[in-house]
């Protein structure tokens, strides 16, 4: 090689002002700028995508319709009037801790579906009213306290009816009478 090529191959490295060397370009792109082009854009996609789709502002491009959807799931089932069974009265002893016995009379009326239904319940009845009165013996007064205890003792009841009167379906469980001592 010459010493024009070997000088050409050499050149000094320019130095700025300060005396510090010039930045190389490179052909990768730094942290921060790949987080601001990229990555950024990227996640406002994602999250305006994420917001059109929670807002419903895309239900009618993906074929959704929210409004007619809430009517169909509100609207009850269309059916014949309501029919109605009431059990005998029940009287049961609360358990207790103490010496003092507190008692439950109780009167339920279970509504039903449809009026062939009646016969069917008739038939069961004894076995509900055994289901009803074994739970209610295990109750204490503080286990009635309250609507959050009626409603316990509602969800309770009803779950019973509907697996002693298996083929039966039992709509709701409702208190005629209630009287606690």
């Amino acid at each position: 090689m010459t010493d024009q090529a070997v000088a050409a191959d050499q050149e000094p490295e320019v130095e700025s002002e300060e005396g510090a060397e010039a930045p190389k370009p490179s052909g990768k792109m730094p942290g921060r700028k790949l987080i601001l082009f990229i990555a950024l854009p990227v996640l406002l996609i994602i999250g305006g995508a994420a917001g059109a789709f929670f807002s419903g502002l895309l239900d009618p491009l993906l074929g959704l319709d929210a409004e007619g959807a809430a009517e169909e799931d509100l609207a009850p089932e269309p059916t014949g009037p309501a029919v109605f069974y009431e059990i005998p009265e029940m009287l049961v002893n609360l358990s207790a801790a103490g010496r003092k016995t507190g008692y439950l009379k109780i009167t339920v009326v279970l509504e039903l579906v449809s009026q062939e239904d009646l016969a069917a319940i008739e038939g069961v009845m004894p076995r509900v009213v055994d289901s009803f009165q074994v739970y209610l013996r295990g109750l204490r007064v503080e286990d009635l306290q309250g609507s959050a205890g009626l409603q316990r003792l509602r969800e309770e009841l009803l779950l019973r009816v509907a697996t002693a009167a298996q083929p039966v379906e039992v709509k709701d469980v409702l208190f005629r009478d209630m009287l606690i001592q």
